[in-house]
């Protein structure tokens, strides 16, 4: 097991450097805004549309097969969708709700029209209500399939393919942009932004900074838990016959000394950058990036574009 190198969910990829990689990372971040937005009121196709579109991205982009192919890369967030997207169609589509009518059964008597019940044969069966006719000529089933206790319906099947699909886009998305984006890129266009927060006397410089050092403790505490796990299995502790309270007893332990390590390396950070006379941000000024939008940048903009008058077009909920 080594957590370092099965690319956990959002790990910046390093190599190989693909053309998403050399992309303008502010590009990229408004790129990423449009997926976690379009799909608001959005129909049910855009929303497909998003999904597929992540999958080519992913594949025309160079990345390696075996870095989407894990299981908690692209194929496996694929999996849990339509996980999800089955559940969701074979689960009830409403409330057991019983309503009440808005008329008395005396007003409803009277606004009803008397007429004289014609007499049913009986060993005729009452006939079945047949499927509404339309004015396109198809016929509507509200009952899209139903065999025993499986029932899915047009809301069901409606709900899951919406929670399925959102589920996918919110989680891959923000995923691609960790990949192919590294810490030091995402900070510094996330300040470049918000440069006009400034004038309202805002922090943008100490904000940063912060983000930059959490985003560069994340492989450090993925370190502490490798070492600890490595730790118990060394150990051939034998799980049954410690029991429930030892298990709990043995985990609180490594709890207890993973945040010890971590509060460790975060001090050694601390001193690390004090040793070396940093008071404050505004005072030393570190250039991580000088950005400057290139001609693959400006095609990322355009075909935003197009993409955002798509979305205002076609992929509009019919209400």
């Amino acid at each position: 097991m080594d957590l370092l190198r099965s690319l956990p969910l959002g790990l910046y990829l390093e190599q190989p450097q693909t053309w998403l990689h050399k992309i303008d990372p502010r590009v990229k971040f408004f790129w990423l805004m449009s997926f976690l937005t379009t799909y608001t009121f959005a129909n049910n196709m855009w929303r497909l549309l998003l999904v597929v579109l992540l999958i080519l991205t992913t594949i025309i982009s160079g990345i390696p097969r075996r870095i989407w192919q894990q299981p908690q890369q692209m194929v496996g967030l694929l999996f849990l969708a339509f996980f999800v997207f089955i559940i969701g169609c074979i689960t009830p589509d409403g409330l057991g709700i019983t309503y009440q009518p808005r008329l008395s059964p005396y007003q409803t008597t009277l606004l009803t029209p008397q007429s004289t019940p014609t007499p049913t044969p009986t060993n005729v069966s009452a006939p079945e209500i047949a499927p509404t006719p339309q004015p396109t000529g198809k016929t509507y089933t509200y009952i899209l399939f139903e065999r025993g206790p499986i029932k899915v319906t047009r809301r069901s099947f409606d709900l899951a393919l919406r929670i399925s699909t959102i589920l996918f886009t919110v989680i891959y998305s923000s995923n691609l942009y960790l990949i192919t984006s590294a810490p030091e890129e995402i900070t510094a266009a996330l300040e470049d932004l918000m440069l006009p927060l400034r004038k309202l006397k805002l922090p943008i410089t100490e904000v940063t900074l912060t983000l930059t050092l959490s985003l560069r403790f994340i492989p450090l505490v993925l370190e502490e838990i490798q070492n600890l796990i490595r730790a118990i299995m060394t150990r051939a502790i034998n799980w049954k016959k410690i029991g429930f309270k030892g298990a709990v007893k043995i985990w609180l332990v490594v709890t207890e000394r993973l945040m010890t390590n971590l509060f460790l390396r975060a001090e050694q950070m601390a001193s690390a950058i004090t040793v070396r006379g940093f008071t404050s941000p505004n005072q030393h000024r570190v250039i991580w990036h000088d950005f400057k939008l290139k001609r693959r940048d400006w095609i990322a903009i355009i075909v935003l574009i197009l993409f955002w008058g798509a979305r205002l077009i076609y992929g509009n909920e019919v209400s």
